[in-house]
């Protein structure tokens, strides 16, 4: 790996702007973890984006930003349709629930879930970061066997 991507690496589970407002690590996705063009991140600005991520309607959400809410939880509507639908896709297809994520937050704080993250998508055979929607690890290219999330 290039120095680049080692500090991105680093920060995978350290640092707590890569924790959307859904409660989706972005350091753990594809985009995050690619060398080429890397996306920074829901709340890291627009470089390098995809078009579904600039025009989430989480990320977008007037009331997220009209109240200046962190995390979807604090909001009123919580859990709305939106952060329902994404958490069901998510358990789906990728074996990770962002109102799972947000409840611990919640009530255990962001570096609780930070610990978690980290132990729980930090590859066993050389330590570096499985990526949540490809299903292995970024640098040896295990695969990850995880348990789905109830």
């Amino acid at each position: 790996m290039n120095n680049v991507m080692d500090i991105r690496e680093s920060k995978n589970f350290a640092d707590s702007t890569l924790i959307a407002p859904c409660g989706i690590n972005c350091g753990l996705c594809r985009a995050y973890l690619r060398v080429k063009k890397p996306c920074y991140g829901c709340r890291g600005g627009n470089t390098n984006k995809s078009d579904s991520c600039l025009n989430c309607k989480i990320k977008n959400c007037g009331i997220l930003s009209q109240d200046r809410l962190q995390y979807c939880y604090n909001c009123s509507k919580y859990p709305c349709e939106r952060i329902t639908h994404l958490d069901l896709r998510y358990r789906t297809k990728y074996h990770a629930s962002p109102i799972e994520n947000l409840a611990v937050i919640k009530t255990e704080g962001i570096q609780e879930l930070l610990n978690r993250e980290k132990r729980r998508w930090t590859c066993k055979k050389c330590g570096n970061t499985i990526c949540m929607h490809k299903g292995h690890c970024i640098q040896c290219g295990a695969v990850f066997s995880v348990e789905r999330v109830k």
